[in-house]
């Protein structure tokens, strides 16, 4: 047998492996890693699509949470696992922005990962506590500017989704507040509930019940089309910030290298879960867009990672938040 033909006889034997691979897999459950903490907006994403995915992918979909870093505790743990398709990770637009975020990475989110797709856009809601002066968004403005000193716009962590709310909410009111972190969504909805913060910036999935129930102020949703869980809340948009437009989206990855067949396989489960009538249900009730089937891909979550990116760094970089 000549080297050519050895060369390839091992690639179509290469080719037939990974072919039986994605065919047996999944084999055993697969982890969906979630990289903060358990009862957040991530996770309950994650955890309705774990459940919706199960049935197509024909095994277990099993949750677990990783917090730091900003998410990049866990998705650093899915980029270096073997890249057999059993670690997956969901992650929100920190993947976007975490480059210009973080001075020391672990790893690239252009090139260290498997794309399968996105999943849903969360609109996000800009709160206050019930004993803060201003009643509506223009009352806002007018109370930002005046008194801006006395403010403080309370985030979960720095690239948290609330953290990007307020950055992008401050450069375009060209207004800038006493930004308080906080170790998680939980502790700093909890302060501005109590009054020691004044504003948050957060997801439909957390805030819908709050705002519902009367136990914060709703200002409005930052998306050009109002929240399907809060319909009579305006967006600010409407109100006047013209062009305000953020959604918090959601993808989903697997490690570099993970056998294309394989890959397949979780992006048609990806895509037969975003379909499955009680994830619909769940996600309408939270407030949860989930993405066309033509975002739900590879190449989808590919090119929006690319354009986030470029849209956040300079962002960021202007505001001059950094993590070493």
């Amino acid at each position: 047998m000549t080297k050519s033909m050895r060369i390839l006889a091992a690639g179509v034997l290469a080719a037939m492996a990974a072919g039986a691979q994605a065919q047996a897999f999944p084999t055993k459950p697969v982890t969906l890693v979630v990289p903060f903490a358990a009862g957040g907006p991530s996770d309950t994403v994650a955890r309705q699509l774990a459940q919706a995915m199960a049935k197509p992918l024909g095994g277990t979909v099993v949750v677990e949470n990783l917090p730091g870093a900003g998410g990049n505790v866990g998705v650093a743990k899915v980029a270096k696992s073997a890249p057999d398709g059993y670690n997956i990770v969901l992650h929100h637009i920190g993947m976007s922005t975490s480059p210009a975020l973080y001075r020391k990475m672990s790893y690239n989110p252009l090139t260290d990962l498997e794309y399968i797709g996105q999943i849903v856009d969360v609109p996000m809601t800009l709160v206050g506590n019930n004993n803060f002066p201003p009643n509506t968004y223009p009352e806002l403005i007018n109370y930002l500017r005046a008194n801006r000193d006395k403010v403080n716009l309370a985030n979960a962590g720095l690239g948290a989704a609330s953290h990007l709310c307020g950055l992008l909410f401050m450069s375009t009111i060209q207004i800038d507040l006493q930004t308080i972190p906080y170790k998680g969504t939980a502790p700093a909805m909890t302060d501005l509930q109590g009054g020691q913060v004044q504003l948050l910036c957060d997801q439909t999935t957390q805030t819908t019940q709050l705002i519902e129930t009367k136990r914060v102020k709703a200002y409005g949703t930052t998306t050009r089309v109002r929240a399907s869980s809060l319909p009579n809340l305006a967006t600010l948009d409407e109100q006047g910030l013209k062009g305000f437009d953020l959604a918090i989206w959601h993808g989903l990855y697997a490690p570099k290298g993970t056998p294309k067949p394989v890959v397949d396989k979780l992006v048609s489960s990806l895509q037969a879960a975003l379909k499955d009538p009680a994830f619909v249900s769940a996600m309408d009730k939270l407030g949860a867009i989930i993405v066309p089937p033509a975002k739900a891909t590879p190449e989808g979550l590919r090119s929006h990672l690319a354009a986030e990116i470029a849209k956040w760094d300079p962002i960021i970089k202007k505001a001059g938040q950094y993590a070493d």
